[in-house]
């Protein structure tokens, strides 16, 4: 095997990678299963369901946040627990037939099936022992520390940067500016990784090396791609 060609001796030396920006949702954590999501509001909230019923509630569930970036293209949702809310019922009601009971149980029990990939603490930490700052950057309406604290994961960031936290989503400039204010290093000196082009493309236009992973199926999400790039980026920069 090997390494592709050389680079070109004219070509200039990129920028080491000192610090990597992370979103969470489908990026660190995986949203879980929408049976497991729909079996704990049952719950708290017991229904008959049909099989036929279930299946298409299940469909639903599982592609719901999709159906936001639709009805709330500006991601007003994030900006508070409030309009997170809101948003989340307002897609609810165009559903499949819940009724409120149902919904409620269903917004209260959503986290409850969030759970980090098995490669996300080993890949912070791995980019913790080689010197590699790191901040959570994410367009959250939820309380997503208790997330990152039942995870396991809150020790493993320099920062975490909200946008219910700090007024604005991705992918205005703003909140990016914000997480590298944070980590003390320019633009060129990060990497951004996250699983959507628009809202975590938006790193690009600070000039912001930029990976998306979009979200997968399964318990490994392929974070080892986020260490062979610093890896290779700073391997480079020493040449």
């Amino acid at each position: 095997m090997t390494n592709g060609p050389a680079p070109h001796p004219d070509w200039p030396t990129p920028a080491p990678i000192r610090g990597v920006i992370f979103d969470i949702h489908s990026t660190l954590i995986d949203q879980g299963d929408a049976d497991e999501w729909l079996d704990a509001a049952l719950l708290a909230a017991p229904h008959d369901l049909t099989v036929t019923a279930r299946r298409h509630l299940v469909a639903f569930l599982d592609r719901i946040w999709e159906g936001a970036r639709i009805s709330d293209p500006e991601s007003t949702r994030d900006l508070s627990f409030e309009a997170h809310s809101r948003v989340f019922h307002e897609l609810i009601d165009a559903g499949p037939g819940i009724d409120r009971a149902l919904a409620e149980a269903l917004y209260s029990t959503m986290l409850d099936s969030w759970h980090a990939y098995d490669d996300t603490v080993p890949v912070l930490q791995e980019l913790r022992e080689v010197g590699v700052r790191t901040c959570l950057l994410s367009n959250a309406g939820v309380p997503i520390r208790r997330v990152l604290e039942r995870e396991g994961m809150v020790g493993w960031f320099d920062d975490i940067v909200l946008s219910y936290e700090v007024g604005c989503v991705k992918p205005d400039r703003r909140i990016f500016e914000e997480a590298l204010h944070r980590l003390d290093l320019a633009a060129p000196e990060v990497l951004m990784v996250g699983d959507n082009a628009n809202d975590d493309g938006g790193a690009t236009h600070l000039g912001m090396r930029t990976l998306i992973l979009p979200r997968t199926t399964g318990r490994v999400h392929g974070l080892a791609a986020v260490t062979a790039l610093v890896e290779g980026y700073n391997a480079a920069a020493t040449d």
